[in-house]
């Protein structure tokens, strides 16, 4: 069985679940870890056991001393596209963490160089792989609810409290806020999940006191007349997602794990939802190896990217801040 070859660029939090996916199949090494703190870097190696794995401290002397089939990018926003550029250009696939770039042109860019290389370039929507959101997904496709009217998607999170003095409320390395952080999963469902193009957004937006955005509010209109609302609030006490999915015969509506299905004229139907067989990491090495085709391409993560972009032109949210001019 062929073995891929995995380095990781940056060992903090959500580096952890990376590591944990990628040790559970049997035809993945993790053979180096990579992070300017030495303290992130021994927590991932001790956590999980990582036996003879190589680190640095700079990705680039990775690349140049590491022989390495695929790396898995969990480092700071705005670091993204010159490290999956550099990933790519050394002939390894590319794993990113969400945003796949904090701009739509250096979306594009990485997406047209991995196709020269002939690699994979994913990004690490997780909700792609949940069967909750799998059903949602499929119930608008077979057009369990009708031809959808309208859709509402709301995140509330102590994101404010939780990212205090940390890289993601400095807007150099984030990007953005709470939308471009957590928010990007809610906007990904929904477009993923519809299919649906935006053609006119309108959002007021709040720092609170902070200099990345915090709380945004916007209003949705889709090119074939579905309107939308979109509510990402980073100073709540919890973590709370929602959305409604409202179509001509019936809605989908999903709170925070749980689903139920309304149609006019039955009963509430409320789904068995079965366990989780894949996710982020078991999906990109298993495209790797041709087991599967390739469903997470760069596209999915631009279309999130762009209607983040046009949220922020739309709140007067200064190009500046979110890093787009560089």
């Amino acid at each position: 069985m062929k073995q891929i070859r995995v380095g990781m660029i940056g060992a903090g939090g959500i580096s952890h679940i990376h590591a944990k996916h990628l040790l559970q199949l049997k035809n993945v090494i993790i053979t180096a870890v990579v992070d300017p703190l030495a303290q992130n870097r021994r927590e991932l190696i001790g956590k999980h056991n990582l036996r003879e794995v190589l680190e640095f401290n700079d990705y680039k002397e990775m690349l140049e001393k590491v022989a390495l089939d695929a790396v898995v990018i969990c480092s700071p926003h705005t670091w993204h596209f010159v490290q999956a550029k550099d990933c790519l250009n050394a002939c390894c696939h590319v794993l990113v963490e969400k945003p796949l770039t904090c701009s739509s042109e250096e979306a594009k860019k990485l997406m047209e160089l991995a196709e020269r290389k002939n690699k994979i370039l994913q990004v690490s929507y997780q909700r792609h792989f949940q069967p909750e959101f799998l059903f949602i997904k499929n119930c608008i496709e077979n057009g369990t609810i009708g031809r959808l009217t309208s859709i509402n998607a709301s995140l509330y999170q102590d994101w404010k409290q939780l990212t205090e003095h940390t890289w993601r409320q400095n807007p150099s390395l984030s990007g953005g806020g709470m939308l471009m952080d957590s928010g990007s999963h809610i906007i990904d469902v929904i477009l993923w999940s519809t299919g649906l193009e935006p053609e006119e957004v309108k959002t007021n937006i709040s720092l609170r006191e902070c200099e990345v955005e915090i709380n945004s509010f916007t209003t949705i209109k889709f090119t074939d007349g579905t309107i939308g609302s979109l509510n990402i609030v980073g100073d709540a006490p919890c973590w709370y997602e929602s959305y409604v999915f409202c179509g001509e015969s019936g809605a989908i509506f999903y709170n925070t794990g749980q689903i139920t299905v309304r149609q006019y004229g039955k009963e509430p139907m409320i789904p068995n939802i079965p366990e989780p067989t894949t996710n982020p990491d078991k999906n990109f090495i298993d495209t790797i190896l041709g087991h599967k085709p390739d469903d997470m391409k760069g596209e999915v993560a631009l279309k999130v990217i762009q209607f983040t972009e046009s949220v922020y032109r739309a709140g007067n949210y200064l190009i500046e801040r979110i890093g787009e001019k560089k």
